[in-house]
């Protein structure tokens, strides 16, 4: 087995988290940061978070008006043609007798 390729390993790593847990354990790299850990992950505290990111939320509303407004125009055009198709086909037929 080759020797020297393995990483070094820090039995006394220090592990911290966003909320300010530190956690003590075993890792490759001296320090280490996390998002989250098991004392705020919400599975864990039984408290739900809602993290919006970059306004998700109001992004998906404002298209869901937008699209309420733009109905209303497609019914319209698709009312209008399916009219003019009737009677081309009314036309249509009364040429045929």
């Amino acid at each position: 087995m080759k020797t020297d390729i393995h990483p070094t390993y820090f039995s006394d790593a220090r592990i911290t988290c966003a909320c300010g847990n530190v956690i003590h354990g075993g890792g490759t790299k001296k320090e280490m940061s996390v998002e989250i850990c098991g004392a705020c992950h919400p599975f864990y505290t039984g408290k739900e978070k809602i993290i919006d990111t970059a306004g998700r939320v109001e992004k998906f509303k404002a298209r869901v008006a937008k699209a309420k407004t733009v109905e209303p125009k497609n019914k319209l055009k698709k009312t209008a043609r399916a009219t003019t198709i009737r009677k081309a086909t009314k036309t249509l037929i009364k040429k045929a007798k």
